[in-house]
């Protein structure tokens, strides 16, 4: 079937067409419209894919997260500036990874028509170390979509589709191919994949690291980036996304006597931009935005004795240290002290006598009839629960990313799912993911496990400090399902019954156990009774 589409409308109907179960936006000139398709398309209403706004980007990125996690396929969409409120899940997203295709879609504003500024979201993918595909019509804004998520799924990374105002914003007669059958519910076989405590962190970076030569060999090996030969060789030409049709308006192929590089997939293909380079005497780089490619060129071409993290003379991932520096420069290693055997390493745990850990004990005994896989939480010291003996989350990405995966992985059918997260880190980033869950009625369960301090770094007092339940009551959360409870041993089967209760709940609940830290008690009382003495 062949329609006449937006490029925002294509990357929309490609989304549909290749198996989408939930599109998260923030709306955005450019890139408004694709959220906005998908919301009045038949076929979208009919597979009931998720389509309503989102509070924020940041919010919209990790619901696409907590979806991708529940296997099934989603998209967050953008403008330029939005990547900026994602960023934070967008960055952490590499070393995750996914598990259901996940789509970003920037939008940038070259020009400034309706923005503030004329950023690049391709830095945002090349940072992230993820594939970026760059179409230069709306058939390809179609294909990139529709191919996108499988190409995801094979790497196992979030994929950045990048495109600008003209190719929004302009129509073009689009060939629609079939419509794929959407994923259904999986969860991670790694089921601390998505925890990102700095020892499965690193590992997963190193992984990222490792599948750099394969994105590379999938750019060359990509029909959407194509060589094409010409006899004069004093210019070669590389034209990038859009800039290519700009290209081919003043040199179209027939008519074209200069090599040129088309690029619409990154990272860079390295052995296409060295065989251009090697056959002419000069190279112009045409590409819309900021300067990505022209900047890369002396990286990439091998006859620059450029050396460093890019060629092992330096590693790629850890600190440099005066041994790492040595070696670069063929200079003898300075001798290091050994640690001594007897020094055990001791992984962190939460402190004896911590509210977490009755929080935690609680909630593993009313989740065992549902099985493993269905606990999201947060940055703070709770995050430790992932952890033997409790082994209780399943998630942790960014601050306040626990609300929005449980609600995007609820709109993916796994139900009931849980977010646990810290007092502090609720009103650092909590509360616009409960407002999104609110105005949806999502059935999720939060509990804001209150230790009344920001204890992780160093016990400053928190700000949500006697707030939480009208927080909770002021967007909109039912009062008689906010429970306020006092998280000890004496208090297990209360605790169960009450977090039972709700999870069988079909809505938004509130669970708030609340116990001063155990480590700022310590400190209270020693200056109390210091003060006290004093007296």
């Amino acid at each position: 079937m062949r329609k006449l589409l937006l490029g925002d409308e294509a990357i929309a109907q490609g989304a549909i067409d290749g198996g989408l179960s939930g599109v998260y936006a923030y709306p955005g000139t450019p890139s408004t419209e694709i959220t906005e398709y998908i919301q009045v398309n038949k076929i979208a209403q009919e597979r009931k894919i998720h389509s309503m706004w989102s509070t924020n980007e940041k919010t919209a990125m990790e619901a696409a997260l907590g979806m991708s996690y529940a296997g099934k396929r989603a998209m967050s969409c953008m403008k330029h500036v939005g990547m900026n409120v994602a960023a934070d899940c967008f960055m952490n997203t590499s070393i995750t990874g996914v598990n259901g295709g996940m789509l970003v879609v920037a939008a940038d504003d070259p020009s400034m028509h309706s923005s503030q500024n004329e950023q690049d979201s391709r830095f945002y993918g090349k940072f992230a170390m993820v594939p970026i595909l760059e179409p230069s019509n709306q058939q390809e804004c179609y294909d990139m979509a529709y191919e996108g998520f499988e190409l995801s799924e094979k790497v196992k990374l979030p994929v950045l589709i990048r495109i600008t105002t003209r190719l929004a914003h302009s129509r073009a007669g689009v060939v629609t191919r079939s419509l794929k059958p959407q994923n259904n519910l999986s969860l991670p076989e790694d089921k601390r994949q998505f925890v990102l405590l700095p020892a499965i962190a690193r590992k997963n970076y190193k992984h990222l690291l490792s599948l750099q030569p394969q994105l590379e060999k999938a750019s060359e090996e990509s029909g959407w980036n194509q060589y094409f030969e010409g006899n004069d060789k004093s210019i070669g030409v590389i034209a990038c996304g859009i800039a290519y049709n700009y290209f081919r308006e003043n040199f179209p192929e027939e008519n074209c006597p200069y090599p040129v590089l088309k690029i619409s997939q990154y990272p860079l293909p390295r052995k296409l931009v060295n065989r251009l380079v090697s056959e002419v005497k000069k190279v112009i780089v045409l590409e819309e935005g900021y300067p990505l490619v022209e900047e890369l060129l002396k990286g990439y071409l091998e006859k620059e004795p450029i050396h460093g993290r890019l060629d092992g003379t330096l590693p790629r991932d850890g600190e440099l240290n005066p041994n790492i520096v040595a070696r670069a420069f063929g200079k003898a290693e300075t001798t290091r002290l050994e640690v001594p055997s007897i020094m055990v390493p001791r992984p962190p745990a939460m402190c004896t006598g911590c509210s977490h850990i009755d929080v935690y004990n609680a909630l593993n005994e009313a989740l065992k009839k549902y099985g493993d896989g269905r606990v999201f939480s947060d940055i703070g010291c709770y995050t430790l629960g992932a952890l033997p003996p409790f082994n209780a989350i399943n998630t942790c990405v960014d601050m306040g990313a626990s609300i929005t995966m449980a609600k995007g992985a609820a709109d993916a059918g796994l139900v009931p799912a849980v977010a646990v997260i810290g007092d502090s880190t609720f009103t650092h980033s909590g509360i616009t993911g409960l407002i999104d869950a609110v105005i949806e009625k999502s059935p999720i369960t939060v509990i804001i496990s209150d230790n009344e301090s920001t204890s992780m770094t160093g016990g400053q007092d928190s700000s949500a400090i006697g707030i939480l339940e009208d927080i909770c009551k002021a967007v909109g959360v039912e009062p008689n399902h906010i429970h306020v409870l006092l998280p000890m041993k004496k208090n297990h089967e209360q605790m169960v019954e009450i977090i039972s209760k709700e999870l069988a709940y079909n809505g938004v609940s509130v669970i708030i156990p609340r116990r001063e830290c155990i480590q700022k008690a310590v400190r209270r009382k020693k200056a109390e009774a210091k003060q006290n003495s004093a007296e």
